[in-house]
């Protein structure tokens, strides 16, 4: 397995490297820093849905929180990141730990939690996970497994999340509709 990694990765880090596509990766990498583009995500959500919108915070708070699940999973398993001779990562990491991957952690939790929020959205939100997660080895800061193992971890956190409840609809003159007249 740890060959097939090591080839995979280097396959990542030496095909499709034009430098508006490492840019472009750059970009994308650094906006799953600590969660801040699931942060946004809950926010625009908590912002324009105002029956969901404590479901909204939540999971867009659960990107930084499942980093911080991440990160005691890294404290016990201590991989270190990968080393590829002539080929340098193509970011900076705060820590020299590698396994698993917190950016595809935070991205899936996030992904899986707000796809239950809103189901309409699934394709665009594990798209968007996705792409986080294959920045990865593509900058050459992860191994594969690292990222297979980020993205069961958020799966889980996010299937896990417990979600607060639906505000109830209310009607044109703003009160909440009672149950008999919900839709």
């Amino acid at each position: 397995m740890k060959n097939a990694d090591l080839k995979i990765l280097r396959l990542m880090r030496t095909r499709g490297h034009h430098p508006v596509a490492e840019k472009a990766a750059q970009v994308i990498a650094k906006s799953g820093d600590n969660g801040y583009l699931w942060i946004g995500i809950g926010a625009i959500g908590f912002l324009c849905d105002s029956r969901r919108r404590r479901q909204w915070l939540t999971t867009g708070l659960i990107g930084p929180i499942s980093i911080g699940v991440n990160f005691g999973v890294k404290l016990i398993f201590k991989r270190q990141r990968p080393v590829l001779e002539g080929l340098p990562p193509l970011g900076g990491a705060p820590s020299s730990l590698s396994f698993p991957s917190a950016h595809a952690t935070a991205s899936f939790a996030c992904a899986t939690a707000m796809a239950r929020v809103a189901p309409e959205l699934r394709y665009a939100l594990f798209g968007a996970a996705a792409l986080m997660a294959v920045t990865r080895p593509y900058l050459g800061m992860h191994y594969p497994t690292d990222v297979l193992a980020g993205i069961a971890l958020g799966t889980t956190v996010g299937a896990l999340l417990p979600l607060p409840a639906v505000e109830p609809a209310s009607n044109p003159d703003g009160a909440a509709a009672s149950p008999e007249s919900a839709p």
